[in-house]
């Protein structure tokens, strides 16, 4: 029979600000969820989260992708409210949300990109999280500053990144394992550096994915490709019971 999967709007609280977001559900009950964590100047609409989306779904995972405060449709305004710490707790209240509202009691698992890579890390140190994958993350907020201040495409003062997106997740690694992580080898705003340095402090299991040629926003879709196939490998053999002995 072929599978059926259910995509559903839904708003939940961040500090009083009301945010938004896409659950995507699988045809299986009691599914295990991926909750997704978008760059500084991305949107749960990102291409990536949403192919994601779809092949948890045929994996019998559920996967939740949200618009942090002061983006897209959610409220709040992004230079004003827009912090390192702000975004930690929009996922954090995300998880909580989604995981009561929709009575996902399963296995969680965590997906961030960019700067939504280096909050997964800081939630990874303290939620009971069993798996996670991160794509071109930062482990200290210096590159992003200096790639927005290059930019400066919102017209936000460059100090802004400075001052409100401050972070070093270097101490908090060792408590996070579980984790596969991309990098491009030619990435022009979060170094390769980044990647290796965080593969080197987190626990096992472990796995680092380094795409010859690739950039930030994985624009080779041999690259994505890549990405969606192992991503699934991961999130199936650590979120859904069985497959993480098999697979060793």
């Amino acid at each position: 029979m072929p599978q059926t999967f259910a995509i559903e709007k839904t708003t939940f609280l961040s500090d009083g600000f009301r945010l938004t977001g896409v659950l995507h559900l699988p045809g299986v009950p009691h599914p295990p969820l991926v909750v997704g964590a978008h760059g500084l100047m991305s949107s749960g609409e990102s291409p990536k989260q949403i192919a994601l989306a779809r092949r948890c779904n045929e994996l019998g995972v559920a996967f939740f992708r949200f618009n942090h405060r002061g983006c897209l449709d959610s409220q709040g305004y992004f230079r004003k409210d827009t912090t390192f710490e702000s975004r930690c707790r929009d996922l954090e209240c995300a998880v909580e949300a989604v995981r009561a509202g929709a009575g996902l009691t399963g296995r969680l698992g965590l997906f961030g990109s960019s700067l939504g890579g280096a909050v997964c890390l800081h939630a990874a140190a303290t939620l009971p999280v069993h798996a996670l994958v991160i794509a071109a993350a930062p482990i200290r907020n210096r590159a992003i500053a200096d790639d927005a201040a290059g930019r400066n495409n919102l017209e936000v003062d460059p100090e802004f990144y400075r001052k409100n997106i401050r972070f070093d997740l270097s101490e908090k690694l060792a408590a996070v394992s579980r984790i596969l992580i991309f990098h491009g080898d030619q990435d022009a705003i979060v170094p390769v550096s980044s990647g290796r340095e965080i593969f080197g402090k987190v626990g096992e299991p472990k796995k680092l994915i380094l795409q010859a040629q690739g950039d930030h926003l994985m624009s080779d879709p041999d690259h994505q490709k890549q990405f969606i196939h192992e991503a699934g490998r991961w999130f199936e053999r650590f979120l859904i019971p069985g497959h993480e002995a098999v697979r060793g």
